[in-house]
C-alpha cells in the first residue's frame, strides 16, 4: 500500500528505498514502520548513521548498504519499490575542483555514479507507478528531465528552494512517477530556508519535526 508522495524528502541518503509505504523528513530517520534501505555510495561509511538507527530502535526496519549504485537493482531486486528518494552528487568531474577528502569528493562530485547512472538504477528499482524523489542544483533541472523522460519517470511535482527571501534558488525537489501519464506537472509555491534573522523558518521547521522553543 502506498501512503502519499516524496514530497518532502531532502535526505542526506544516497538511496532511500521503501518497499510498502512512504515517509517524510529531511535529514532523519524515516518514522515508518515498512522495512526501509538506505544506500551509501561511499568508501567510508559515518558510523553516526549505525548509531541513529540503533538509538531509535529500528534495526528491525532500517537496513544501511554500503555498496556501489551501479547494479544495485541486480542485488537487492527490480521493480519492487514504491519509492526511492535519492540526493545524488551535485557536480560533474571537472566542473569544480574535487575535495581531497574522498568521502566529501565522492558525495558532491560524480566520481563513482553520473546522474545518468543514478536515475537509469532507480527506474530499475521502481515498481509501475513507484515514485522517484530528488534534489539537485537548479542548472541541472534540463537534463533531469531528459533523464526522466528516457527512463520512463514523468515528473509530476517541482518546488524550487531558496536560501531566503530576495536570493536565487540554490536547489530544486522534483518528484517523478515511473511509467506515469505525460501530463499534469504541478509547480509548487517555493520554499524558503532562513529568515531575515538567518534562522530557519517555520516549514523548514516542520519538515525536520522540530518545534521552536
Amino acid at each position: 500500500m502506498r501512503t502519499g508522495s516524496c514530497q518532502k524528502y531532502l535526505p542526506d541518503l544516497k538511496l532511500l528505498l521503501h518497499p510498502l509505504r512512504t515517509a517524510s523528513g529531511i535529514n532523519s530517520i524515516p518514522a515508518q514502520h515498512s522495512p526501509v534501505h538506505c544506500i551509501f555510495n561511499v568508501l567510508h561509511l559515518s558510523a553516526g548513521k549505525g548509531r541513529s538507527v540503533k538509538i531509535n530502535h529500528l534495526e528491525n526496519q532500517i537496513e544501511i548498504i554500503q555498496d556501489n549504485l551501479i547494479g544495485i537493482s541486480d542485488k537487492i531486486g527490480k521493480s519492487k519499490f514504491d519509492c526511492v528518494t535519492v540526493n545524488p552528487p551535485f557536480f560533474k568531474v571537472g566542473n569544480h575542483q574535487i575535495n581531497p577528502n574522498d568521502s566529501k569528493a565522492i558525495a558532491r562530485h560524480e566520481i563513482l555514479a553520473t546522474l545518468e547512472d543514478i536515475i537509469k538504477e532507480a527506474s530499475s528499482l521502481l515498481n509501475t507507478r513507484g515514485r522517484l524523489a530528488i534534489v539537485h542544483r537548479p542548472e541541472r533541472l534540463p537534463e533531469i528531465f531528459e533523464l526522466f523522460n528516457k527512463y520512463h519517470i514523468e515528473p509530476k511535482r517541482l518546488r524550487l528552494v531558496y536560501p531566503k527571501m530576495g536570493m536565487e534558488v540554490n536547489h530544486v525537489l522534483i518528484e517523478g512517477i515511473k511509467d506515469g501519464s505525460p501530463d499534469g506537472l504541478r509547480i509548487e509555491p517555493p520554499l524558503y530556508v532562513y529568515k531575515s534573522d538567518n534562522t530557519w523558518t517555520d516549514e523548514v521547521l516542520k519538515i525536520y519535526n522540530f518545534t521552536k522553543e
